[in-house]
């Protein structure tokens, strides 16, 4: 766990190195504001909740997580550095789970600046907190399976934007099976149905009612708690390290 620790100060490092971080966690205060107030109709609605704010999340990060994304693995591999990290004494798990971690603390710092917001709610009624927290930790693990496929698609080529569009397209993907309207346009049968309903994010994802209903731990924690383990990060990882490998060879 030393060398996960390492790799992980490492990149967090290398998010506020450069104004990226800033940006990053600017437009999403400034997104998650205006959805929350404007598009959410909070002062409308008339109930001290925060069910505006949670409900625009997954869209929130269908393109911000996969920005953010885009670079753990592309530009280390046009850069030529994933040759230097991949010969240092660690596991392809240590590299793999360091950038992941590291990632998903900055998404969770982001996530956590949104605090005033929930302030605001208790200022104006008296809300569920504890449904609150359990939407916070929700939209955690949400960030955290959109993280999980952005780092896979970030290793799989060398071009930021490209890494960026594939990781919108695979999780929207995700984000359309969550609809009732997936299933009648994919024609699928009762086992495809079911699939489909373990791969989607919305329905584990945003079961959480504001007000205190529906609080399944598999709300928490979708299906399987997959983006918790960022297996297809490891194997996109050695499809990288075996590229590396072979060039070590031919020279």
């Amino acid at each position: 766990m030393r060398n996960v620790g390492v790799i992980m100060r490492r990149e967090l490092g290398s998010y506020f190195a450069t104004p990226l971080a800033y940006v990053f966690i600017l437009i999403f205060l400034v997104l998650a504001n205006a959805f929350t107030f404007y598009l959410g109709g909070f002062f409308e609605r008339g109930q001290a909740d925060l069910a505006p704010f949670f409900n625009f999340h997954p869209w929130l990060y269908l393109f911000l997580i996969p920005a953010l994304a885009m670079r753990l693995w592309a530009e280390e591999r046009k850069t030529g550095s994933i040759e230097l990290l991949l010969t240092q004494p660690i596991t392809l798990w240590e590299a793999v789970l360091g950038k992941f971690i590291a990632a998903w603390i900055f998404a969770a710092l982001a996530l956590a600046l949104t605090f005033p917001i929930w302030i605001t709610v208790n200022y104006l009624g008296t809300p569920d907190n504890g449904a609150i927290l359990a939407g916070y930790v929700g939209s955690l693990l949400l960030a955290g399976g959109f993280l999980a496929i952005g780092s896979c698609m970030s290793a799989l080529t060398r071009n930021q934007v490209i890494a960026f569009i594939l990781g919108v397209v695979v999780c929207f993907v995700f984000l359309l099976a969550g609809f009732p309207g997936a299933r009648r346009v994919s024609q699928l049968g009762a086992a495809g149905a079911h699939r489909r309903h373990r791969v989607a994010v919305v329905p584990h994802a945003l079961r959480i009612d504001c007000q205190g209903r529906h609080r399944h731990p598999r709300s928490i924690v979708f299906r399987d708690a997959d983006c918790l383990f960022p297996a297809c990060d490891r194997d996109c990882a050695r499809r990288s390290q075996g590229r590396v490998e072979t060039r070590a060879e031919t020279l």
